[in-house]
């Protein structure tokens, strides 16, 4: 390669890693792979069990003496290890299951290199913490430049919705000045996030817990901070310190965004 910039080991890590478990996932696809129930509605499929296996040989083969967190297995390794890789296989399972290939494949090592793997398209969004890019199909990488320009807002709407009555996503759809300036999209997977680091959306919301080392979200949110995206809780607080995600291109967006949320 004759990139300009500097790439750890573990970013490489990172994206052989998604890759490995996209390679599952585009596999499987179309096969209706057996749902294993977790409760309360949620389940996972065969493929997300092993798009998360072939992650973790990946990350085993390269670095044996880090720790894993899965969406599927749970926390591999050993407690008291320095470093932690946040692995969700299947980001998008209910889509995936519908048929739908809006899914993603995230890997992120804790406060480090971060990957995100669409199955589908062959792209692969990475970060080294530092910067960000997005990787092609037998082609470059390209450096992630947000921009509001497209005026789309992706919002999550799945249950629960830990801070209603206070805020809820839906109701922010329904304020008149959110329509005069936004159009709103709806896709629950890291993907939107991806998006908005790679200036194909202007926002990311969604309510929840401290998102700031969640399988689900850690390898998104890494992504926009590296691509210069302004990322907070949907209070305004920043990551670990308040709950929910607003993940914007620039400041008047978040800003707009912001003041919605607290009216």
């Amino acid at each position: 390669m004759s990139n300009s910039y500097a790439r750890s080991g573990d970013t490489d890590i990172a994206i052989a890693g998604a890759r490995a478990g996209a390679a599952v996932v585009r596999d499987l696809y179309g096969l209706r792979p057996a749902r294993i129930d977790k409760g309360g509605g949620d389940f996972a499929t065969t493929a997300d069990v092993e798009a998360e296996e072939a992650i973790l040989g990946v990350i085993r083969a390269a670095r044996p003496g880090d720790a894993v967190l899965g969406e599927e297995g749970g926390h591999r390794g050993a407690a008291d290890a320095e470093r932690q890789w946040l692995v969700d296989p299947l980001c998008g399972t209910l889509n995936y299951a519908a048929g739908s290939m809006l899914v993603a494949v995230n890997v992120a090592l804790r406060a480090g290199a971060a990957a995100v793997a669409d199955p589908f398209s062959g792209e692969v969004f990475f970060t080294d913490g530092e910067t960000a890019w997005v990787r092609y199909e037998g082609a470059g990488d390209v450096r992630l430049a947000p921009t509001p320009d497209t005026r789309l807002v992706d919002v999550n709407l799945d249950p629960p919705f830990p801070a209603a009555p206070g805020f809820r996503a839906v109701d922010l759809l329904a304020r008149p000045e959110f329509a005069e300036r936004f159009r709103p999209r709806v896709v629950s997977t890291t993907l939107a996030l991806a998006w908005v680091a790679a200036g194909r959306r202007a926002a990311y919301v969604t309510d929840g817990g401290d998102l700031s080392q969640n399988v689900h979200f850690a390898a998104g949110i890494a992504l926009c901070r590296a691509a210069g995206c302004v990322v907070s809780g949907i209070d305004g607080a920043p990551m670990g310190e308040g709950h929910g995600l607003v993940a914007a291109a620039d400041d008047e967006t978040h800003e707009l965004l912001m003041s919605m949320i607290r009216a």
